[in-house]
């Protein structure tokens, strides 16, 4: 065996013998470094005879061929080999039982708006739905607020840009007081609906949001009393609080689309409130201009509202005493409702 088959056989077992990449590029430079042991035997050319130089080069090319492309076979290997390490480490077991994901679950106000919807629907209310983005018309001037009334401030209601049809401007709605209007504009008499959903005001503290959740309601046909008002919501808090043993009462107040109007106070019998006079809601007889703006004829019809908010409603269920809670998104909180 002459010298470069045995130089051949040396750097195939060193490459093999190489546990890792930097051992076998340390190899490589032994055998075809600038000064490795194939670089040597190439120097040796220039002082042979022109015939031997040509065989005696392609000997040595061929020597260093198969040095090469064991170099390279043995560079495979071990990138092989690193490869399966990393994906033994990262296998997934899969004979071990899935992580199920965390179940959700129905927010508190949520959870006050359903309930509120099934104790009307099953007096006969139908469930009425609308845009909360508003016309001047439909918030307040179909609704007999006049012009100059405190809610059209900045300060207390959120407009946006863009104009109705007759160059008012559009905002945010502050009640679902509308719906009442656009319902009562699209169906046949007698109407009985309520409107749940989200209004917006310039409000925040601890028991207001910029953003809340009201439930208006409207009963309109040819012989409707505050008796009707009464006896409507005092079945509804009684079914919404599971509870008889509690009193309702109607205090004079202001509202301009109600004529006469009232605040409606209730008290509990028992628990931490008991006796305690709590406002829950706004409530009167439809004012005769907001009939006529309904479409309505008021020497024909009568009718009564109410608008209760949702959070408040949901507050006094819970005894929840600060409003901000609902919207912090703090799971600790959210997680006791469900």
């Amino acid at each position: 065996m002459d010298s470069l088959e045995q130089l051949v056989l040396l750097a195939k077992q060193d490459f093999k013998d190489a546990p890792d990449a930097v051992a076998l590029e340390n190899a490589k430079a032994r055998y075809l470094g600038k000064t490795g042991l194939i670089t040597e035997q190439m120097k040796t050319l220039g002082k042979m005879a022109p015939e031997l130089r040509k065989a005696q080069g392609a000997v040595i090319n061929n020597a260093k061929g198969q040095i090469e492309g064991s170099l390279n076979a043995r560079r495979e290997e071990l990138a092989n080999e690193k490869m399966q390490v990393r994906l033994n480490a990262e296998a997934i077991d899969v004979t071990l039982p899935g992580r199920g994901r965390g179940k959700g679950g129905i927010h508190p106000v949520m959870r006050t708006w359903e309930r509120i919807e099934r104790i009307f629907g099953s007096i006969g209310f139908d469930v009425a739905d609308g845009p909360e983005i508003e016309t001047d018309w439909t918030n307040f001037t179909a609704l007999n607020s006049p012009e100059n009334h405190p809610a059209r401030s900045m300060q207390d209601t959120f407009y946006i840009e863009g104009n109705d049809t007759e160059g008012k401007p559009l905002l945010l709605r502050t009640h679902t007081s509308p719906m009442q209007v656009r319902y009562a504009r699209s169906h046949e008499l007698p109407v009985k609906v309520i409107a749940p959903g989200r209004t917006y005001r310039v409000d925040s503290d601890a028991t207001h949001s910029p953003m809340f959740h009201q439930v208006e309601g409207l009963w309109i046909d040819k012989n409707i009393s505050f008796a009707d008002l009464k006896g409507v919501y005092l079945n509804f808090v009684r079914a919404f609080f599971e509870t008889d043993n509690l009193q309702v009462r109607f205090r004079p107040s202001y509202f301009p689309f109600t004529e006469p109007s009232a605040e409606i106070d209730i008290a509990f019998g028992s628990g931490p409130l008991k006796g305690r006079w709590l406002e829950v809601s706004g409530s009167g007889q439809v004012h005769p201009n907001v009939l006529r703006n309904m479409g309505i004829d008021p020497n024909e019809y009568i009718g009564f509202a109410f608008g209760s908010g949702l959070e408040r409603l949901t507050m006094l269920r819970y005894g929840i005493n600060d409003l901000r809670l609902f919207y912090e998104g703090d799971l600790r909180f959210l997680k006791q409702f469900n």
